[in-house]
């Protein structure tokens, strides 16, 4: 039962929801309104206040009624639907709504989706058109082409990245830029770090990990020394004689950057640990001399030995001491350093959590095309290890096949998500426990492997999500399409209301389904009638929803956004 006044949204706009357990029909005085449907769902009760005094309204066979009236509403003729198209927009606006919506819409063409950067651009996050993304890394708005590069989807090109650095007018912002093209993979000219590096924020711009070596001497020489001190970060791409320069280095801090650079690769004798002002440094990232190594992890606290384990030039006698630490954390992270074989590896005791994030670890990353090392990683003790070698995209068969078959749950969903050799029969297993990230949406059913074929005998599948995948089979019919519109969970009917071969009637239908998610896949669906979609876009509630329909006509987005764009026009 649900009382009239109160908004709980959808279908029941203004009507919250009750039970009712007493006997009998519920007697309102103070509410003004009620609806009531029998438990079996055949007979529905109404009270509604008007001029007159309360309508009582009274429905049997509802199921019935309502497949009548998404019949009748599914029937449209072309003269009819030509009508309906030719009169939107006419009536009530909801351009913000509009805006928000059409740059989702597959049928919007590139020319629309550039005229509606000048309106609204969020829809960049989840576009990959090259020329809309040409239009909006030149466009003159600054905040539309920062809205194309920040995000990492979609990936833009070395020249799209150029465009959006050059068009940044905040000296740092173009260096933020910058450092994103480079997480990103893009590669940018050279004379574009020509002018990053003459401007303002030179000694930042000296720190970008993309910066061509042609520039280090120079950077090295420079008169400030905050620009002297970043060029130490490339240390082997320095000259020896650049070096020894940096290393008597009037500047202290020059100095210091430039030792600490050298100890990377040099053992720091304990004279020198010394004499630094902050060893925290030397200590993550130097390699010591031996016996200094060995008195600090003797004579350190956790915390001294904890920032040791991690250190990647700590010499294997204190490895193999710290893989015997009393604490926990100090061992764990012994056991994920590079350094080790697999054999020791497996030797040191520690606690590893299956459900904690994981993220891969980056040694094993720079092995991905490393077919031996893969093979060798693939069988290590480490959970995380083998989850790192799973995220590579391509592995060979016999590396596939081990981790298809591992016992630890995530490296087979990484295996799914990242591996372009993933098995069919293992993505098939994962589907079943697995829905897609955010990071990966949906990757399994869009993996290349997986199953394309042989799915209609899901359709009476105990699980819903095993019947999802029966309308996936090519021989699957719209009787298919329309036995899963009507099935009881709402996933599975969720699948059958993006479908398009969808009936118009169940279209409608499942316009009142009672799952949110399901009524929204309905109003994007193109078997729309025509009629009850303008309908839609004229709904505050379904208007963002229904512009996103691909069965809009081309002309009507436009007149659409014509709106929209009129009326961001008068409110600035």
């Amino acid at each position: 039962m649900a009382v009239l006044r109160h908004r709980i949204g959808g279908n029941d706009s203004w009507w919250t929801r009750v039970r009712h357990t007493g006997g009998g029909v519920p007697v309102l005085t103070d509410d003004p309104g009620f609806v009531a449907l029998s438990l079996d769902g055949q007979v529905l009760l109404a009270e509604v206040p008007g001029a007159d005094g309360p309508r009582v309204t009274a429905l049997d066979r509802l199921p019935e009624r309502l497949e009548e009236s998404a019949a009748s509403a599914g029937r449209e003729t072309e003269r009819e639907r030509a009508e309906v198209w030719a009169a939107v927009p006419g009536r009530r606006a909801w351009p913000s709504h509009w805006a928000e919506g059409i740059g989702s819409n597959l049928a919007a063409t590139d020319e629309l989706l550039i005229r509606l950067l000048d309106v609204a651009a969020d829809f960049l996050h989840a576009c990959d058109r090259p020329a809309v993304l040409d239009a909006a890394v030149t466009h003159p708005d600054p905040r539309v082409r920062s809205m194309a590069a920040d995000t990492f989807r979609p990936r833009l090109t070395p020249a799209q990245w150029a465009h959006v650095v050059r068009g940044e007018p905040s000296p740092n912002r173009r260096l933020l830029w910058a450092e994103r093209a480079h997480a990103c993979g893009a590669e940018l000219p050279e004379n574009l770090y020509d002018d990053l590096l003459t401007g303002p924020s030179r000694a930042r711009a000296a720190e970008l990990p993309g910066l061509p070596a042609q520039h280090l001497p120079g950077l090295a020489a420079d008169a400030n020394p905050l620009v002297r001190a970043a060029a130490c970060a490339r240390w082997e791409d320095l000259a020896a004689p650049v070096r020894e320069r940096l290393l008597a280095d009037t500047d202290h801090a020059v100095r210091t950057a430039a030792l600490l650079a050298h100890h990377t690769g040099v053992p720091m004798p304990r004279e020198v640990f010394t004499a630094l002002p902050d060893q925290l440094r030397a200590l993550e990232r130097c390699r010591l001399a031996p016996e200094l190594e060995a008195e600090l992890i003797r004579d350190g606290d956790a915390e001294l030995r904890r920032t040791l384990a991690a250190n990647p030039g700590l010499g294997p006698d204190s490895v193999a001491v710290l893989a015997q630490d009393p604490q926990n954390d100090i061992r764990s992270t012994v056991a994920l350093r590079p350094d080790l074989t697999e054999e020791q590896r497996a030797a040191v005791r520690h606690d590893f959590d299956p459900t904690s994030m994981s993220h891969t670890l980056p040694w094993v990353e720079d092995l991905h095309r490393d077919t031996d090392a893969m093979r060798r990683l693939a069988a290590s003790s480490h959970p995380l290890v083998r989850r790192s070698v799973a995220r590579a995209r391509h592995l060979p068969p016999d590396v596939v096949a081990r981790l298809a078959r591992d016992e630890d749950q995530v490296v087979r969903l990484f295996l799914a998500e990242s591996c372009d050799d993933a098995p069919a029969g293992m993505l098939l297993d994962v589907w079943r426990w697995w829905d897609g990230s955010l990071s990966h949406p949906d990757r399994h059913r869009n993996h290349p492997n997986f199953p394309r074929t042989q799915l209609l005998h899901h359709i009476a599948d105990p699980s819903g999500r095993m019947r999802r995948l029966a309308l996936d089979d090519p021989d699957s019919t719209p009787s298919d399409v329309a036995h899963l519109a009507r099935d009881p969970e709402a996933e599975v009917r969720h699948r059958a209301a993006e479908d398009p071969r969808l009936s118009p009637a169940d279209a409608v239908r499942l316009l009142n389904d009672p799952a949110a998610h399901v009524r929204g896949a309905a109003v994007r669906n193109p078997r729309l009638p025509a009629r009850v979609l303008a309908g839609l876009l004229h709904d505050r509630d379904t208007a963002r929803a229904a512009v996103a329909n691909p069965a809009i006509p081309l002309p009507v987005l436009h007149r659409i956004l014509t709106v929209v764009a009129a009326t961001a026009a008068a409110t600035h």
